[in-house]
């Protein structure tokens, strides 16, 4: 089969590398255009395109997916399937053009967390467990006909940087094993509807509201909050009137005396910030202004 892959991030990188690794015949990589990044707003490759100018596969960057010289440049390369991972929507014009179909790699267990951020969400809501689904492209997001599907287990402390990179690798095996399955034709399609009787979680878009603290929640929720936000895009609060980004965390579900959001610190090895019914001990977090460092090198230099 001719297979055309769609991707951006590290994330999608595991599946591409996978896929070639395992023979299949990649005729092109679709990915974002290069675009300014960080300080010096150097103009920065996606990790895909890195990796597929690597491989000498043809790269496309289309800024619209609708235009006219895209989808001509698409159709010339006459795919008979193709495989999207962290990527955009895709227009129907596109999803509908290999007549093996369109398979996309999600990172939940589907009809569970559409959306865009389902590994974060998994983790903020405290799930026991996560895992990855192959399944076909159609008109609303995420919610066509499943093939296979992989689970793994959360661990309590697992951050999501962990889970991502976890499910990176557990989807790159499911996406080999669903594209051999196409091929041959061995593979049954599974409408989600099946499982509607499911009370359904979604996983939207996170923005910068949605990392702030509230030291007012429950030490479990705020617990979740700063793993599920961990390593990016960082749980928050502020700090002697400074923003303070917390990377990991340990919860203690016991009550203090202190009022929530208030901190006990010896100065030296602990940072302890007090929630409604316990406390969260600070391990790795950033001040504004300087570097992410551990909890005992930041008490060395800042006295609180």
């Amino acid at each position: 089969m001719r297979i055309v892959f769609m991707g951006t991030p590290d994330f999608a990188v595991a599946s591409l590398d996978a896929m070639i690794k395992a023979g299949f015949d990649i005729v092109g990589v679709v990915t974002a255009p290069d675009k300014p990044s960080g300080r010096g707003q150097k103009i920065a490759e996606s990790a895909v395109k890195k990796y597929a100018t690597e491989h000498n596969l043809k790269v496309l960057q289309p800024v619209k997916l609708k235009d006219p010289g895209f989808i001509s440049e698409l159709r010339a390369l006459k795919a008979d399937l193709q495989i999207v991972v962290a990527f955009r929507m895709l227009p129907e014009i596109v999803w509908n053009m290999p007549p093996k179909g369109t398979i996309n790699l999600h990172a939940s267990l589907l009809p569970q967390y559409r959306g865009a951020a389902p590994i974060n969400w998994a983790i903020l809501n405290g799930d026991k467990e996560s895992g990855v689904t192959t399944f076909f492209l159609q008109h609303e997001i995420d919610t066509g006909n499943i093939l296979f599907k992989e689970k793994i287990d959360i661990q309590e402390d697992m951050t999501a940087g962990e889970l991502h990179d976890k499910l990176m690798f557990v989807g790159a095996e499911l996406l080999v094993k669903t594209i051999k399955a196409v091929e041959s034709g061995d593979y049954v399609e599974k409408p989600q509807d099946q499982f509607a009787a499911e009370t359904l979680v979604h996983a939207p878009k996170i923005f910068k509201e949605d990392c702030e603290i509230d030291w007012n929640s429950n030490t479990k929720q705020v617990y979740n909050l700063i793993r599920g936000m961990s390593p990016y895009p960082t749980a928050f609060t502020s700090l002697n009137g400074k923003g303070l980004k917390i990377f990991a965390a340990e919860k203690q579900e016991k009550s203090v005396g202190i009022k929530a959001g208030e901190f006990i610190t010896d100065n030296k090895t602990y940072l302890k910030f007090a929630t409604s019914d316990g406390l969260i001990s600070i391990k790795e977090l950033q001040l504004e202004g300087k570097k992410r460092m551990k909890i005992d090198e930041f008490l060395r230099g800042t006295k609180l």
